[in-house]
């Protein structure tokens, strides 16, 4: 391998970069170049922590048998099994040392002191060499403060001073170009996680202006915690934050295993969409969610019951109408939500359930629009006025819509 190579690869790896490659297909083409152009190299591993709600960080790895190559999260490294490994491993050591690099020459009777050592010295690997490129504190995010990777070879000799030479101007650019990939997909995470999927691909599409917003027609879900003022009256504060994530969390994923979008948390409340050229097939999909939240909710009360931990129900309204969707706010301050008077109108009818003992009431927009077997289970409870709305409304209840708690 002579250094024209390198050229040639560190212009690979820049393009693939800034073509939005996935990181392990990055570190694939890396190695699989390094070796056609001659380098001692059978196996090597990239890792980054990330910025995610759950996942640590991810790592990458590639071994010239194919056996072990593609990507894996990882969790926490602060506790349990995560932090014993962490503490074992050679990029542990970097870090805490304050060391760029780190060789055993395993083959030649270097210590095989970090974890997985032993094991690719068995598998019949020589030489083991780990790297660590930190970031500037403004290229930081996080807990994503360092690229760490590590290379090994089975080659009789080890890897040759020129191998590693090589890998030192080339390591850094494989860094950069993992860490643009990363810093895309951290964005794409967090607009997911803070504004819901739909409306995070529209912002991540470019839809950032003020007031750009469309009008659709949706079924809308707006939902509520029953007696939570009286709960986090009565629970010890440590209990309401775990109660507000765990019913929050069966919410959430009813709606979004029905195919629809959660847009707010007001507090114990959840405002969703659920998007369709068809009304009806949107408005069955609100119904579907429903029906898991039911099922996911009388799990989680049983298993908080087991443990005498305080149990609730949850209240909905379920309505359809033309909103504005989009944009709305200051020049530094924007929502990504929903607008109009449908918006006032199934909040109204959620709040609706408590004074008639419900837990779920639907307008008679919604009614008319679902599917007639469907509207065959529903029950009218009559006309009500609903604050801040002119008409009083017809409202429908499903028949075992009874309030619990």
């Amino acid at each position: 391998m002579d250094y024209s190579d390198v050229s040639t690869i560190a212009a690979w790896v820049t393009e693939q970069g800034l073509n939005g490659v996935s990181e392990a297909e990055l570190l694939i083409g890396f190695c699989q170049a390094c070796r056609k152009a001659g380098m001692r190299l059978d196996r090597a591993m990239a890792l980054m922590d990330t910025l995610h709600p759950v996942h640590e960080g991810r790592a990458f790895r590639w071994d010239n048998s194919e056996a072990f190559e593609g990507e894996f999260e990882y969790g926490p490294s602060s506790e349990g099994q995560g932090l014993d490994t962490w503490r074992r491993s050679a990029f542990y050591h970097l870090w805490t040392t304050g060391t760029k690099e780190v060789r055993r020459r395993i083959g030649f009777g270097d210590p095989t002191d970090f974890i997985m050592l032993e094991q690719i010295h068995a598998s019949g690997h020589t030489d083991y060499v780990a790297m660590a490129h930190r970031f500037a504190e403004a290229g930081t995010i996080g807990e994503m403060d360092c690229f760490f990777s590590h290379f090994s070879t089975k080659h009789p000799e080890g890897f040759s001073e020129h191998d590693l030479a090589i890998l030192r101007k080339l390591v850094p650019v494989l860094g950069l170009a993992i860490k643009c990939v990363a810093l895309a997909r951290i964005a794409r995470t967090i607009a997911e996680v803070y504004l819901g999927e739909d409306a995070a691909r529209q912002v991540m599409d470019g839809k950032i202006s003020r007031g750009k917003t469309e009008r659709i027609s949706a079924a809308l879900w707006f939902s509520d915690l029953l007696n939570y003022t009286k709960i986090s009256d009565n629970s010890a504060p440590e209990e309401i934050i775990p109660l507000l994530n765990e019913y929050s969390e069966v919410v959430i994923t009813a709606i979004h295993e029905a195919g629809g979008n959660v847009l707010k948390l007001i507090g114990d409340g959840v405002l969703a969409i659920f998007k369709g050229e068809d009304p009806a097939q949107s408005c069955s999909a609100a119904l579907q969610a429903e029906r898991l939240l039911r099922q996911k909710l009388a799990a989680l009360n049983a298993a908080r019951e087991v443990d005498r931990r305080p149990t609730t129900d949850v209240y909905i309204g379920l309505h359809i109408g033309d909103v504005f969707y989009g944009n709305i706010g200051s020049q530094d301050r924007l929502d990504f939500t929903v607008i109009g008077p449908a918006v006032n109108e199934v909040s109204r009818i959620a709040s609706i359930c408590r004074s008639v003992d419900l837990n779920v009431l639907m307008s008679s927009d919604f009614e008319a629009a679902i599917p007639e077997a469907e509207r065959n289970l529903l029950a009218c409870i009559g006309r009500y006025a609903l604050r801040g709305v002119k008409r009083p409304q017809l409202l429908y209840t499903l028949e075992s819509a009874r309030l619990n708690g």
